[in-house]
């Protein structure tokens, strides 16, 4: 569907089934230079069982209008006006990588939108290498090859797939290469920059459950734990040889921790 949030058109998926703002709301967040695709397994599954979904092409993502946002403070305050926008009152934030971080500020800064949280690939800093950051902002190839190859598995890279027939590395890039100029740098400058995550979390009461991979290269599970430990409600699932794209590695995991 396509709703107005802060004077732009956002896109937004819903799981197959029409949002119904009077069941429990779960707003799905993806990570840098992604879009709402990331999510089509598992917003499926909590729309077909009870949930209301949300599932957006963040600002000058995909097919959603406007300038992509630079700090994931901004991107936070917007998260809480898609919520309103929606017509829901209170919504589970369920966010990967920089999505992560966006719903865990969220939750920091508009506790009355937010009845919990499922942090995947988490971190309590996302420090980038300057020469991602580089080549992100030149629009080099080089950028979408690095975070492709850094970001799935040891057996997403040699195929993988639940799906037969599908490779998750390739098809890491051609998602990547759909976000539109600069979408990629300002994402990574936007978690570059945040540092806020652990006093964010110290602030969140509300249940969370962080799901991370043993072999994330790009959030490893001790910041993901950190994190975790700094919230009074977090709870820990670590996948044993995942990397960062845990939503394509392991859905099925992924989706049993945030059902738990």
């Amino acid at each position: 569907m396509r709703i107005i949030v802060d004077g732009n058109e956002t896109y937004v998926g819903t799981g197959g089934r029409e949002f119904d703002p009077g069941l429990p709301a779960v707003v799905f967040l993806h990570g840098a230079g992604l879009d709402h695709s990331v999510w089509a397994l598992l917003a499926r599954a909590f729309a077909h069982h009870g949930c209301g979904v949300l599932a957006p092409d963040l600002p000058g993502h995909g097919r959603s209008a406007g300038a992509p946002l630079a700090s994931i403070a901004a991107l936070a305050d917007w998260t809480a006006a898609l919520v309103d926008a929606a017509g829901a009152r209170t919504a589970r934030l369920v966010g990967h990588s920089m999505g992560s971080l966006i719903a865990l500020e969220t939750a920091a800064r508009h506790p009355d939108k937010v009845n919990g949280l499922g942090l995947i690939a988490t971190a309590a800093a996302m420090t980038v290498s300057a020469d991602l950051l580089n080549a992100a902002k030149a629009n080099d190839h080089a950028a979408i090859d690095m975070v492709a190859i850094w970001g799935n598995g040891y057996h997403a890279t040699i195929g993988g797939s639940l799906a037969p027939g599908l490779w998750m590395l390739g098809g890491a890039e051609r998602l990547l290469e759909r976000a539109r100029p600069g979408v990629l740098f300002t994402d990574l400058a936007a978690c570059n920059e945040y540092r806020d995550a652990l006093a964010a979390a110290a602030k969140v009461t509300v249940p969370a459950a962080v799901i991370l991979g043993s072999r994330d290269v790009m959030t490893p599970a001790k910041s993901g734990k950190a994190v975790a430990a700094a919230m009074p409600a977090g709870r820990v699932t670590v996948l044993d040889g995942a990397g960062h794209m845990l939503m394509s590695e392991r859905p099925e995991e992924v989706l049993a921790a945030l059902r738990a």
